[in-house]
């Protein structure tokens, strides 16, 4: 294991719906788990997001409904200084895994889709909620959720 590379990287396009969210309930179930996947550090960012956006008002409302907070959230951009720290990227959708892909060298050897686990009959894309309603970043959310213990299960097997 490297010890330089304990960052989990969620990306999305803009770094301030999706990949913020999915970045918050990734940190609170990694919290409830031991040594060594409470070493693992989150954070994310969008493959073209800028510096400083706060997250959206729907995204900080649907992770405030399970007492998790957004409103520190500043959005940043996918930069091969965070790669170089990375253990795991997670995407929200394939185009953000290509775009990565094609971008960035010395990529850790896990790149995947947040939702790539579930198993067959599953979908892996979590559509963008951006500009819709509370309801759709709460699908959204509830989509992440339901692949957190199939992401706690594939890191038990990887990162040790």
């Amino acid at each position: 294991m490297d010890p330089n590379r304990t960052l989990i990287l969620t990306l999305c396009t803009g770094n301030i719906c999706r990949s913020p969210m999915a970045e918050k309930i990734l940190q609170y179930a990694l919290a409830k788990e031991a040594v060594p996947l409470t070493e693992l550090t989150v954070e994310s960012a969008g493959i073209a997001a800028g510096y400083g956006a706060p997250a959206s008002t729907n995204s900080i409302t649907t992770v405030q409904r399970i007492d998790l907070d957004l409103t520190q959230h500043q959005s940043q951009p996918v930069t091969q200084a965070l790669i170089d720290r990375t253990f795991l990227v997670l995407g929200m959708t394939d185009s953000h895994l290509d775009i990565v892909t094609h971008r960035y060298r010395n990529l850790p050897k896990r790149v995947h889709l947040f939702r790539e686990f579930m198993g067959p009959g599953k979908p892996a894309q979590i559509p963008d909620p951006y500009g819709q309603s509370i309801d759709a970043y709460q699908d959204c959310f509830d989509a992440m959720v339901e692949a957190i213990p199939s992401l706690i299960t594939y890191l038990k097997q990887e990162y040790k």
